[in-house]
């Protein structure tokens, strides 16, 4: 697209009609239930937290086959990320949403039921795979619907259902083994309160199903695939009637375009990859690699070496799971006020401070019976500092990179894309996940200070590499990456050789 193209299409949108308030409220209902999948990605990532001692007690199981079973869902989770995409780009949206819905179902009643370690982990890499699935279908969903005045908002949802769904595996765990006694006592019908933790789950996979039957397609699929009168149909209750020949026409030409410059493959000149292919990857490693995970999976030993008691712990996770959430909200109320690129940028800063610190408090930690343990006043700047990290993560790269990753890609290859990027993000996590009792027990200070190197490293990625694609419509945001491997920090113009 020329400078002046893109100029006339900037123009046109904003002198395009506005949609209605019940058109915005329909394309809010219709990104919420999407989103729906983002809270099962949340609850299914923390709900085994409240369930680990009493799974290694149960199954009579070591440090290392424990600590497998907590990660090995992140395994499924790569595998239905990777696979998602071509299954969407193929048979459309919804259905794999109620795929999705289907695997986490069949994974919350059989971990429930479990007889043994193995069995338990089976159904944990069933569940992953759904998860994996409703990860990428999810955002891209939410990009496809949404107009591009507030698309940055509603694509955050997806963040914030994640959040949400940390909060409710959290207090639900809680709530179950407060109940019981414990997590290891009966609760109803002769089944142990970890064992409910992990039913509960059915609710939200069986609601995620319903909605997957009843929302409407998505209207770039529908285009993509030649079903152009169902198209007009559902941009009839989201659009102005005088703007929708002009949106499905922008969105034929970008698929005409994708078709006969790259013809849906991901393959390029970048190490096997197109360099579009590698933005996304590269973003969704930094949203792991900054070490978000070891807060919600390990957060128990940090608090104990504060100095709280074992029994507060799973309470502190549950009030960082809030922070979360709330921080996750004022993130979406500024990401399509203050832009993508300042939001990140601010983020990878405080990120590194923050973690930072925390390097340095563990740095005079002590050793006394085995238990590590902070000195005063090193365990409450410790705590300080991982608060204000969740804050700095919260509001930053845990809604931005689900925003940017549903608007950089091609539409054509928008769902292959977003699966390669989502499976790289699970690989990233399970990495994470299964190094960190390692790495704490060789030092702290040194663990730490890695995670806080990757958030100093986000924030150089993030100026050189990512242009701003606030207010632009989809098929313009694109083109800001048709040269990915140059700087960021302008719009760059897409010659007639170039493809994305």
């Amino acid at each position: 697209m020329s400078e002046e193209s893109r100029t006339s299409a900037a123009t046109s949108d904003d002198n395009a009609p506005q949609p209605t308030a019940k058109m915005r409220r329909r394309v809010t209902g219709l990104a919420i239930a999407a989103a729906v999948g983002g809270f099962l990605f949340g609850f299914d990532s923390s709900v085994i937290n409240g369930a680990v001692d009493s799974i290694q007690h149960n199954f009579a199981l070591n440090a290392v086959v424990t600590g497998f079973i907590v990660a090995v869902a992140l395994l499924g989770c790569a595998v239905g990320a990777f696979v998602a995409g071509r299954l969407a780009d193929r048979w459309g949206r919804l259905r794999v949403m109620l795929i999705g819905a289907i695997l986490f179902l069949a994974s919350s009643i059989g971990a429930g039921l479990a007889f043994s370690a193995w069995d338990l982990g089976f159904w944990r890499i069933v569940g992953g795979l759904g998860i994996g699935i409703a990860s990428v279908v999810a955002p891209a969903y939410i990009a496809e619907i949404s107009p591009r005045q507030s698309r940055g908002r509603l694509a955050s949802l997806q963040q914030l259902a994640i959040t949400i769904g940390i909060f409710v595996a959290l207090l639900s765990d809680a709530l179950l083994a407060g109940i019981a006694g414990s997590a290891t006592q009966q609760l109803w019908f002769g089944l142990e309160a970890w064992r409910w933790m992990f039913l509960v789950g059915v609710i939200p996979s069986v609601v995620y199903g319903i909605l997957a039957l009843t929302l409407p397609e998505s209207p770039r699929f529908l285009l993509a695939n030649g079903r152009r009168d169902e198209a007009r149909s559902i941009f009839q209750t989201l659009v102005p009637e005088h703007d929708i020949d002009r949106q499905i026409g922008d969105i034929e030409n970008a698929i005409k375009e994708d078709q006969e410059g790259a013809k849906a493959k991901l393959t390029g000149n970048r190490l096997g990859l197109k360099p579009i292919v590698w933005i996304g990857i590269i973003l969704s490693v930094f949203q792991q690699f900054v070490g978000i995970n070891v807060i919600f999976y390990y957060s128990t030993t940090l608090w104990k070496a504060v100095g709280f008691t074992e029994q507060n712990s799973l309470l502190i996770t549950v009030i960082t799971s809030v922070t979360n959430v709330v921080v996750t909200i004022v993130a979406i109320l500024l990401v399509d006020r203050v832009g993508r690129r300042p939001i990140l940028l601010t983020g990878s800063v405080g990120m590194a401070l923050s973690l930072g610190v925390m390097a340095l408090s563990f740095a005079f930690a002590v050793t006394k019976n085995g238990a590590v343990s902070l000195p005063a006043p090193w365990g409450p700047i410790a705590l300080i500092a991982a608060n204000i990290f969740v804050i700095c993560f919260g509001a930053s790269w845990g809604p931005l990179v689900w925003v940017l990753l549903g608007e950089i890609f091609p539409s054509r290859i928008r769902g292959k894309a977003l699966g390669v990027a989502a499976a790289a993000q699970w690989i990233a996590n399970f990495l994470v996940t299964v190094s960190f009792p390692a790495l704490a027990a060789f030092s702290l200070p040194f663990t730490y200070g890695m995670y806080a190197v990757f958030a100093a490293l986000s924030f150089f990625f993030v100026y050189f590499k990512i242009p701003e694609t606030n207010g632009m419509a989809l098929e313009q945001a694109e083109t800001l990456f048709a040269n990915a491997g140059g700087r960021g920090r302008g719009p760059q113009v897409r010659s007639s050789g170039d493809s994305a």
